[in-house]
């Protein structure tokens, strides 16, 4: 995919003003950041990008007497996840509330490696091997590794609701999941190892899709799993309705495709939204509620945002 390289230039230079621009240019289709001696360089996928959206919160920037000043060019076309690839990640820990149901021990946690700094090393609980589930994860142009609030609040959110289903044994759930900028696979590959019954989902980054099949195929979930390239118009071709879906995208394109969500969910069925600040959640809540849902959750971590929806039947 082609990106936007944006230098800001902040003064006077504070962390409040650095923060703040950080959530406006989110608005705009930024999703990530690097801080610099003057202020941030954002980067932006080149078809998300809206300027007009930029340039209307810079000019309404409520913070007296700082400029901000930004250069855009067309970034330098590599990958994105060069460092993931060369040198994996740390292994990471997601817990959730699973508890001894019916003498059955379920899952209480998600171990997520790379696949080359074994899960091991970060085992410090004292919970049986059985409680963990690990998902080994790839990284190619691709994301969604699971250090991000975003990935880890949907996560444990799936570690919740799957608690409250019976207790885990040979037979899946009957639950069909829909992936929304499935990036890795990530979200899709927690899902059916915690033993939902089929996922699918799509991504406009050719890569990601390619990335989420090798994904699935790592952890043996690929023949529940099915990888689309598209935006949310794939949804069209898509066959039946969907007991979960998932969605970890901005707050623009969520507001703008919540509706064909909402055609795919099947009665009762839970929308699980993030990759947003907290202080995008009143609007996405309205959103919602204009189209049935209810609202079930609000998660919060590092300013970031998670909202669980039910389509009541």
């Amino acid at each position: 995919m082609k990106y936007f390289e944006a230098e800001f230039v902040i003064s006077p230079l504070s962390s409040d003003a650095t923060d703040l621009l950080a959530a406006v240019a989110g608005e705009a289709g930024f999703e990530s950041f690097e801080e610099t001696p003057t202020g941030l360089k954002g980067y932006v996928q080149q078809q998300l990008f809206d300027q007009f959206t930029l340039q209307t919160a810079l000019a309404d920037f409520p913070f007296d007497n700082v400029d901000i000043t930004y250069t855009i060019r067309e970034a330098e076309d590599r990958d994105w996840n060069e460092q993931w690839e060369q040198e994996g990640f740390e292994p990471i820990v997601v817990r959730g509330k699973w508890r001894e149901v019916r003498g059955k021990r379920n899952v209480q946690a998600l171990i997520i490696h790379d696949g080359r700094h074994l899960p091991t090393d970060v085992i410090s609980f004292h919970f049986p091997l059985s409680s963990f589930l690990e998902i080994e994860i790839d990284a190619r142009q691709a994301f969604g590794t699971g250090t991000h609030e975003t990935t880890r609040m949907i996560c444990t959110t799936l570690l919740d609701l799957f608690s409250n289903l019976s207790p885990l044994t040979s037979h899946l759930s009957p639950l069909r999941v829909l992936d929304c900028g499935t990036g890795t696979g990530i979200l899709s590959i927690c899902a059916l190892k915690l033993g939902a019954k089929e996922a699918v989902g799509y991504d406009i980054d050719e890569w990601s899709v390619d990335n989420a099949r090798h994904n699935a195929v790592i952890n043996r979930v690929d023949d529940r799993f099915t990888s689309l390239l598209g935006d949310a118009s794939i949804l069209n071709k898509v066959e039946g309705t969907f007991d979960l879906v998932l969605a970890n995208i901005n707050r623009n394109i969520l507001l703008a495709d919540m509706p064909a969500f909402k055609q795919k969910m099947a009665p009762d069925a839970t929308l699980i939204l993030s990759g947003f600040y907290t202080a995008d959640c009143p609007m996405l809540i309205d959103k919602a509620a204009s189209l049935g849902l209810t609202l079930q959750q609000q998660k919060e971590y590092h300013d970031w945002a998670c909202l669980v929806f039910l389509f009541p039947s």
